[in-house]
């Protein structure tokens, strides 16, 4: 697993991954390459042998108050090995290191792993947006970090 900073030459491989992640509500490119860069975001790629098996991305403006967690992906075949864990703990480290006292992002409520994987974390669950994720219909978890209360879990540091 290698974790760098996203550049606007990774766009193909992290939409090619948004695409197959969230089939029916996928962001668009133009969208993507926005975010990607951005001045405001922080994106990284995860790599194996030199192929982007994951990303995430993190809105936190420095001096800013509070943070976002735009999005976070791991290719299928990747998943449950600690990558999904490793990526969201460097967007926190980072939106930490921006000078964020708080951390939000929504998790599909039909998404019980990415849900488990943020409580686990410390984020609690602030309220239900009720049909948010379109066109599924799917109801979107608001959660939030409290940045001065987390570190970083074992596994992460070592």
């Amino acid at each position: 697993m290698t974790l760098r900073p996203a550049t606007i030459d990774d766009l193909p491989a992290i939409m090619d991954l948004e695409r197959r992640s969230f089939p029916t509500d996928a962001w668009s490119e133009e969208t993507m390459g926005t975010e990607v860069s951005s001045i405001h975001n922080f994106y990284l790629v995860d790599e194996e042998d030199g192929a982007v098996v994951g990303y995430g991305g993190l809105r936190a403006l420095p001096g800013a108050a509070d943070a976002d967690i735009q999005t976070i992906a791991l290719d299928a075949a990747h998943r449950g090995k600690g990558r999904g864990r490793a990526l969201l703990e460097a967007l926190i480290a980072e939106a930490k290191r921006r000078g964020a006292r708080e951390l939000f992002l929504d998790v599909r409520a039909d998404n019980p792993v990415a849900e488990g994987l943020y409580l686990s974390e410390g984020f609690v669950e602030l309220v239900r947006r009720p049909r948010y994720y379109q066109p599924d219909g799917v109801d979107a978890i608001v959660m939030r970090l409290d940045l001065a209360r987390w570190t970083p879990t074992a596994e992460a540091t070592a």
